[in-house]
């Protein structure tokens, strides 16, 4: 496959710096401090309503690097999470009752200890998301029986899929990434993923191509589901609709496009106070690949850590974890627009 770009961190680019991407944030014209929109809803300071979910990013390194990524993820990048680290994020699901283990990349698959901690985190009865690209499944041999592994392992498969048009995808993803996804779908499907009664289950994401919000979840999820089962036989459960971030690589895109003042006047315009209420940092902790903490993925990209003494996984502390303020920023707009965003979808 074609790569659609490089990272930001290879070609040494301004952006790859999170201060210099908080900086465009912050300088953005005529746009009111999300704290103020917040105050405004009721709901300044936001405070977790729970720790339900820790998800993990185990590696920058992916096969891809696709034009909108918020992890500036690709084949150049080097950060990969230790095995001493997972097994401090195991410890920390032993000692509490946190119900799901979210695995997230890059694509997570490519790190060498990725398949022992899946097995480890299943031994302690936790369920297992996987956020799978499809493309990594058909890339290297080595990958062929992901499928396979996934199933014995009950793994919930959550795999990018942001359009069933193959012009859409690759002109975002990469040239052919269209065509592999469509295989490793079957692949999946072969094994019990997305069919009925299986068990299995096998869930794609939609973010839009281009600098708008995403449409209904529901009408777009009936498309989906039409159109890939018309043109490819292939089965999935449940579509989640995610808005793009003006983070890394999808803010360099705004800003290279003359795109970003539109964009973000968009979000802004439709922030909505329920999505907000519904926020997924509100119940889930992220962990980067060095094990630091904070409140979400996209947090984690801007290297904004959680304001909580314990700050790394090592020092994981339930209790004052549940006791602190989320860390917000001009971002995080892009969760509370419209019906909202999360990692599970749209929020109201």
């Amino acid at each position: 496959m074609q790569q659609a770009t490089t990272s930001l961190k290879k070609r040494g680019d301004l952006l790859a710096d999170a201060s210099a991407q908080l900086h465009v944030l912050h300088t953005t014209k005529e746009v009111r401090p999300f704290s103020s929109a917040l105050l405004s809803a009721g709901l300044l300071p936001l405070r977790p309503t729970g720790i339900d979910i820790l998800q993990v990013n185990v590696g920058k390194q992916c096969n891809q690097t696709c034009k909108h990524c918020h992890v500036d993820a690709g084949p150049d990048r080097t950060e990969v999470m230790s095995r001493a680290t997972m097994q401090q994020c195991l410890d920390v699901l032993a000692k509490t009752d946190i119900a799901t283990l979210d695995i997230t990349g890059g694509a997570p698959e490519m790190n060498p200890e990725f398949r022992w901690f899946v097995a480890e985190v299943r031994a302690l009865h936790r369920e297992v998301i996987v956020r799978c690209n499809l493309t990594i499944i058909v890339s290297n041999p080595r990958f062929h029986d992901l499928p396979e592994f996934f199933a014995q392992h009950g793994v919930r498969v959550v795999a990018s899929m942001p359009s069933y048009d193959a012009r859409n995808v690759d002109r975002q993803r990469g040239q052919g990434v269209y065509d592999a996804s469509i295989r490793a779908m079957k692949m999946l499907n072969a094994v019990g993923y997305g069919v009925e009664d299986s068990g299995l289950q096998f869930d794609l994401v939609y973010n839009p191509v281009g600098a708008l919000l995403p449409g209904s979840q529901h009408s777009l999820q009936a498309d989906f589901k039409r159109e890939l089962l018309k043109r490819h036989g292939i089965m999935f459960n449940d579509l989640h609709c995610i808005t793009n971030m003006p983070v890394s690589r999808f803010l360099e895109y705004l800003l290279a496009s003359n795109n970003y003042d539109g964009y973000m006047e968009s979000l802004v315009s439709a922030f909505n106070p329920s999505a907000a209420e519904n926020v997924m940092c509100r119940n889930t902790i992220s962990v980067g690949w060095d094990g630091f903490l904070y409140d979400c993925d996209f947090n984690q990209m801007l290297e904004m850590k959680v304001a909580s003494k314990g700050k790394h996984i090592s020092s994981f502390d339930y209790s004052a974890l549940l006791a602190r303020s989320i860390v917000i920023d001009q971002h995080c707009y892009g969760c509370t627009a419209g019906a909202g965003s999360s990692c599970g979808g749209q929020l109201v």
